[in-house]
């Protein structure tokens, strides 16, 4: 007779996630993830694999839970450079209230991949053409909705809009100024005009 999982799939997936995100891939072991997720070692294979698939499955969690946030979030503002500020405004709160200074999860994993790590560092560079593509479409409704001159190099602003998040994401670990953050962000959306 097979055997009954006694947990919550998703809820594991998370709560593993969250662990990856606060300590880093590397720095998580699988006695860690046994302890901090509350399963044996047994059912953290049969059910996730090892650590690695269990990492790959946490960041795909992340990475379209995000997204889709996104862009919900994006879809429902009516202009383009209000949208984008809320979007950076939304982030810079977010990184105040992050009493870990554990920033963002993919950013955290671009720095810590990128370049030992081939294959993990796929799935970091795969959610940077993805986010591109996001900011790239809404861009597109903003020549469409007339609030951004057709003249402009969309894919330049798109790729400037995500190094630019990235980046509020690292500096923000550390002590920082919202105000300053958010004259930031005027500066930075002035290329759409």
């Amino acid at each position: 007779m097979p055997r009954v999982k006694l947990f919550d799939e998703k809820e594991v997936l998370e709560k593993a996630m969250n662990l990856f995100w606060k300590n880093g891939y590397y720095a998580t072991s699988i006695q860690d993830l046994v302890a901090f997720l509350g399963i044996n070692r047994a059912s953290l294979y049969a059910t996730f694999g090892g650590k690695k698939e269990l990492f790959e499955k946490a960041f795909a969690h992340y990475t379209t839970t995000t997204a889709n946030a996104q862009k919900e979030f994006l879809n429902a503002q009516t202009d383009i450079r209000v949208g984008f500020k809320k979007l950076f405004e939304n982030a810079i709160q977010q990184s105040t209230l992050d009493t870990d200074k554990k920033g963002c999860f993919t950013v955290n994993c671009t720095i810590e991949f990128i370049p030992n790590e081939s294959e993990l560092a796929d799935l970091v560079c795969q959610n940077k053409l993805q986010c591109e593509k996001m900011l790239l479409h809404y861009l597109k409704l903003g020549v469409e909705r007339n609030q951004i001159s057709k003249d402009k190099d969309l894919q330049a602003i798109a790729t400037l809009l995500f190094t630019f998040y990235s980046g509020l994401k690292v500096i923000t670990k550390v002590d920082f100024d919202p105000a300053e953050f958010s004259r930031s962000v005027d500066a930075l959306l002035k290329v759409l005009d």
